[in-house]
């Protein structure tokens, strides 16, 4: 089975843990019996952010991303095209990356003809496919912003992802929950395929022993990780706890007023800013955690709390939130708090903090959950069965329109 995928975040030189997880499918599905190779949707244009704030470092990255790379033995292709800025034009980024995309395709073909084109998410990658209209059915991947950002943020954004949907032969969700949202937009075809991790070496008992009581989180530092609630915990937590700290792997826009809260809720010299870290480093801090804790909104699935449950340690999130509940229903390892509750969610780290065997015994339970139905290994043989399915689809792609 030969497949291409096509996908707008993928590991860059500038930024390697871009879409690490993209890559990592791709890697489990070549494992599972899949040939595959990948485009990438390169904008040689830096964020607008960058521009404002004049990061000609941002620029350069931007314009020094090789043509092609071989990324752990897979072929990449880095295709180039232009489009307006992102705040106002995102839902129209398909159209503008199409041509170059159409272009790379037929290339690709020629030497490599792939029988099923996978792109991840709808906007830009899926609908770029779908305007380039390669003669092979598509498959795409939905990882939650197409459904809970891009459709709601106007009407031609909303039909943009209905006729991609509508014109893929399969919609893959990351998560039931995400799965009932592309049907709610017209996805005709569904299944589920949730994304992996590693399973580390079990960690030793006393792995915490020399070190202080700490919590993590892992993720990019944007509102709806709801880091800050976290901080607000930490503050209420902070007289019982004189040692508990707070580490933050990640960076984001939402970085200095984070630090601001944490220096107004008086702990700041307990709170750890990493910045971004590479994958194993970032599994290395939260593997070294007593509790991880992303009390995120908007969450379709959350990679980073399997990730933390792998290596027995137990996970913190936010209940009526589609990966979370997901998570939780399959196994112990994840406990759920209502959102955006600082208080709650103190409450919840006080329980677990307290009561060891029971952290303890939760953290067993996380990494059996995983072994169970989060791992790389059930990730390609689901991405497989997923190509199949489509490939026996029984019917055609809608037109264009």
């Amino acid at each position: 089975m030969r497949v291409a995928i096509v996908a707008e975040y993928y590991p860059r030189e500038s930024d390697p843990v871009l879409g690490v997880w993209a890559h990592r499918q791709a890697l489990a599905a070549r494992h599972a019996g899949a040939d595959v190779r990948v485009l990438v949707l390169q904008r040689p244009l830096p964020p607008l952010a960058a521009v404002k704030r004049v990061d000609l470092a941002a620029a350069r990255a931007a314009l020094r991303q090789p043509r092609r790379a071989q990324l752990d033995g897979i072929e990449v292709t880095y295709t180039r095209y232009l489009s307006p800025p992102r705040p106002w034009s995102y839902a129209s980024w398909g159209a503008w990356a199409a041509p170059a995309l159409r272009r790379a395709l037929q290339r690709l073909h020629a030497t490599f003809p792939f029988e099923l084109v996978h792109a991840h998410y709808a906007v830009p990658a899926g609908d770029a496919v779908r305007r380039a209209r390669p003669a092979v059915p598509l498959v795409v991947s939905v990882h939650g912003g197409d459904v809970l950002a891009t459709a709601q943020r106007s009407a031609y954004a909303e039909r943009t992802v209905r006729r991609t949907f509508q014109h893929a032969r399969l919609v893959v969700a990351n998560s039931a929950g995400t799965e009932r949202r592309c049907q709610a937009l017209g996805a005709r075809a569904t299944t589920v395929v949730h994304l992996g991790t590693d399973l580390p070496e079990a960690p030793a008992t006393s792995a915490h022993d020399d070190r202080p009581p700490t919590l993590v989180t892992v993720g990019h530092l944007i509102a709806r990780k709801r880091h800050a609630d976290v901080i607000e915990a930490l503050a209420l937590l902070a007289p019982g706890h004189p040692a508990l700290r707070y580490e933050i792997v990640g960076n984001g826009p939402e970085r200095a007023a984070l630090e601001a809260l944490a220096t107004a809720r008086n702990v700041r010299d307990r709170v750890d800013f990493t910045g971004q870290l590479p994958p194993e480093q970032a599994h290395r801090h939260a593997a070294r955690a007593e509790l991880f804790v992303l009390p995120s909104v908007d969450e379709a699935f959350g990679v980073a709390y399997i990730e933390a449950m792998a290596a027995g340690v137990p996970a913190i999130g936010c209940e009526h939130e589609d990966g979370p509940d997901e998570i939780a229903a399959t196994g112990r390892g994840l406990v759920q708090v209502p959102p955006r509750d600082p208080r709650a969610l103190a409450n919840a780290i006080e329980r677990l903090l307290r009561d060891g065997d029971a952290r303890t015994q939760l953290g067993h339970d996380a990494r059996a959950t995983v072994e169970r139905a989060f791992t790389w290994e059930r990730c390609g043989q689901d991405t497989i069965a997923a190509y199949e399915h489509a490939l026996a689809g029984g019917f055609q792609p809608a037109s264009r329109g």
